[in-house]
């Protein structure tokens, strides 16, 4: 272990970080070196409430400053986020284990959402109707709510809370706390710094880090108007429950167990690459990874080979090495727990063609790390090939045709995203109509869509009415408000030549 103590961490409250009270700490790990980084606190009930009424208390201001104004200070926030790239991508490196490349990606993906964000002013102008009735006006507004919660996991220590949830919430007039995961909060902590150097006034953006007790508190709290939830869909049904009964408004991001459908005539080299880099980029450990291929038979044994192949000539390594290809898992707990996933597989009788168990990084034998994996002949009664598993393990299932493959891939129960690969466009044409996935690729592995549309997962992977990002991101922060109007004067009241709004309805 570093012979340098650990970082104990702060909350932000009320534009300001401060030291929590609590005894309770969270280990934050170098998933690299296995050292110590950091120490989280796991706050308390009253820094709880402290945040969200610091929140409370900013928001009729906030909501009150023009929207053109608001976004200034994203716009400027944007500008930061590029000047301290390189210092924010060494963060995620450093506290997620993301290599270079992928933890670069993180971070601008954040700076993409706040660049949708920025354009609050045209996304948030209404609908009107002169003349609905004869001297009526019609006019619809899109307005803020008040307090907002989000809840994000270790993966996106950037992308998600001050990405996804962050630009558009404040963006729209809302104020917000933020709860980072205990595991990865350090990129957070920093950039809540820089959205302050931005010019963000106090209060308007709170975080705070919890544990499950204080979030429970936190979501169902009586100020906060409603939860954006990004992780396990076990929790994420709980917390769902929770807020829906409160009467709030609540999205919840759950798991995902993605497929991707090879068909004969796909161009095979391409594919397998493509499927290599969605199944191990980021180490397996994104809701968009691609664990699972369903491939036709008659191609099956050439696309394992070309999968075997690939994935052995990547290079193993600490996350900072801009060589590297695999990093790390987030911690050693979870590299134990997707290491008896893939003893389950063997257990269960799938084929092993490629063991990434027991491997070790020279110079680096205290890191999280898990070697690229692959399972073959694995079926849909397996458990290791319906449930997430979250690590650098991929899964080869076998069909006859495409019928088959569509039929074993909308029988899992999640439903993020699905790819097909192939050259023929009437089944890349009815894959896209008939696939259960809310995100589909056509000879794209990961179909993830840039920020102006949704993140759409269906089925066990979301459960709510709007997602987010792109317009859904706007109308879940927001609220309609239809104002109708007449004017006369006083000559034409007393002709009673205005129609009334309830002669209109048919109302006597």
């Amino acid at each position: 272990m570093s012979s340098t103590a650990p970082q104990l961490l702060q909350l932000h409250i009320n534009g300001e970080a401060r030291a929590s009270t609590s005894e309770n700490l969270f280990d934050v790990w170098n998933p690299s070196t296995g050292d110590l980084l950091a120490q989280a606190p796991l706050c308390t009930a009253a820094e709880v409430d402290a945040a969200v009424e610091a929140a409370h208390a900013a928001f009729p201001a906030w909501a009150d400053t023009p929207v053109m104004k608001r976004v200034q200070v994203l716009h400027r926030f944007r500008e930061l986020i590029d000047r301290h790239l390189e210092e924010l991508t060494r963060m995620v490196c450093n506290e997620n284990g993301k290599v270079w490349s992928e933890a670069e990606g993180d971070v601008l993906k954040a700076r993409e959402a706040t660049e949708l964000a920025c354009g609050a002013p045209t996304m948030m102008m209404g609908d009107s109707l002169m003349n609905v009735s004869s001297g009526y006006d019609t006019t619809l507004y899109r307005e803020p709510l008040g307090v907002f919660v989000g809840v994000s996991p270790f993966n996106f220590p950037a992308m998600i809370p001050m990405g996804w949830i962050m630009p558009m919430a404040i963006a729209t007039g809302n104020t917000l706390v933020l709860k980072p995961s205990h595991m990865t909060p350090m990129t957070s902590m920093r950039m809540m710094e820089l959205l302050y150097e931005a010019g963000l006034p106090k209060g308007v953006v709170n975080l705070i880090t919890a544990d499950a007790a204080e979030a429970e508190r936190l979501t169902t709290h009586p100020l906060v108007k409603g939860v954006t939830f990004v992780g396990s869909t076990v929790v994420g049904r709980q917390v769902y429950r929770a807020v829906a009964d409160a009467g709030k408004r609540v999205q919840v991001m759950g798991q995902a167990k993605n497929h991707a459908l090879v068909l004969e005539d796909a161009a095979l080299e391409r594919s397998a690459r493509g499927i290599i880099n969605g199944a191990f980029g980021c180490a397996g450990e994104r809701c968009m990874a691609l664990p699972v291929v369903v491939a036709q038979e008659s191609i099956a044994d050439e696309l394992v080979e070309l999968l075997v192949k690939f994935a052995s000539e990547r290079k193993l390594g600490p996350a900072w090495d801009k060589t590297t290809d695999l990093g790390p898992v987030v911690t050693e707990k979870h590299r134990q727990g997707v290491t008896k996933w893939i003893e389950q597989g063997v257990a269960d009788g799938a084929k092993l063609v490629l063991d990434g168990r027991n491997v070790t990084v020279e110079g680096y034998e205290k890191g999280f790390f898990l070697g690229h994996t692959i399972f073959d002949h694995v079926t849909p009664e397996m458990a290791i090939g319906r449930e997430e598993v979250f690590g650098p393990v991929l899964f080869v299932k076998r069909v006859k045709d495409f019928e088959e493959g569509l039929a074993v891939m909308n029988a899992n129960p999640f439903a993020n995203g699905s790819v097909i690969f192939t050259q023929n466009g009437y089944f890349a044409r009815e894959f896209v109509k008939r696939t259960d996935a809310g995100m589909v690729g056509v000879n794209v592995g990961i179909p993830v869509p840039a920020a102006p549309f949704p993140f759409a997962g269906h089925k066990g992977s979301f459960l709510g009415d709007l997602h987010v990002l792109g317009k859904d991101g706007l109308r879940f922060y927001t609220e309609s408000k239809s104002v109708t109007t007449t004017w006369f004067d006083e000559e034409q009241k007393k002709q009673k030549k205005v129609d009334t709004w309830d002669g209109m309805l048919g109302s006597k």
